[in-house]
């Protein structure tokens, strides 16, 4: 039998999410960050990305309840069992991105994206952004409303409304996808292994801006921007085994 596992709790800002926090606070105790074996989120997708970069230096496995909108990353909520749902759990390692910024202030920022880093025009004109992989370029001049890199954890969201391919976990890729692109007229994106170094370098970026985010963090103004797999940092999300992430990203390319 093993030994129940020490947690801590967090939740979404929602009423619901609070009172489900408070019950099982009761039930199963909370501990310190410092001491804990696991970090237990309530919400949506949105607080389990938050989650995630907010405890990185824990180094802890994150298991999420849904109690939001979206839970694509989250386990069904039940108040009771969770020690032995914790301790029957399958592990699923992710590297994330690592965006490297150069803004039009001469500025450098540095950023981790677990879902996707994405360029965006700032005003209504179109961006102009030239692409290149491992130094190569292989768009000269992309017109378009941006362009993101996904991971393949990402790639069933904001990458699949925009066209591009769901990659089922352990695939070793990254998904290069174009935002409404205007010229060129068939380029619909590119499958990149994880190796891949990408850079976007912005054209005419005084008349048309871009901005820059990875995930929810976001810089504005870029004249550059490097993506790459960052393999030092492993993040550890928690799923139970009838509801295992790898196959709902691969359910996803049949619905």
């Amino acid at each position: 039998m093993k030994a129940d596992r020490k947690i801590h709790f967090v939740a979404s800002q929602t009423d619901a999410a609070g009172a489900a926090m408070h019950t099982l606070q009761q039930c199963y105790g909370q501990c310190e960050i410092g001491e804990a074996d696991v970090i237990v989120a309530l919400g949506g997708d949105g607080f389990m990305l938050r989650t995630l970069h907010r405890f990185l230096p824990a180094g802890l496995p994150v298991y999420g309840m849904k109690l939001g909108d979206v839970g694509f990353l989250m386990n069904r909520f039940r108040e009771d069992e969770l020690q032995d749902r914790l301790n029957e759990a399958n592990v699923v390692e992710l590297n994330p991105l690592r965006m490297i910024a150069v803004t039009e202030a001469g500025g450098e920022a540095t950023a981790l994206a677990i879902n996707e880093v994405s360029l965006l025009r700032q005003l209504n004109q179109a961006a102009h952004i030239r692409v290149l992989v491992n130094g190569s370029v292989k768009v000269e001049d992309l017109v378009c409303d941006g362009v993101m890199v996904a991971t393949a954890a990402g790639s069933s969201a904001y990458n699949l409304s925009a066209q591009g391919p769901i990659l089922p976990l352990g695939t070793e890729a990254l998904a290069l996808t174009p935002i409404s692109p205007f010229r060129p007229r068939r380029w619909r994106g590119a499958v990149l292994p994880t190796s891949a170094r990408i850079r976007f370098e912005i054209l005419d970026y005084y008349k048309r801006p871009v901005s820059a985010t990875a995930d929810a963090h976001e810089i504005r103004n870029v004249i550059s921007v490097e993506v790459f797999e960052d393999k030092s940092i492993t993040l550890k999300l928690m799923f139970d085994p009838d509801h295992s992430l790898e196959q709902r990203i691969l359910d996803e390319q049949f619905m």
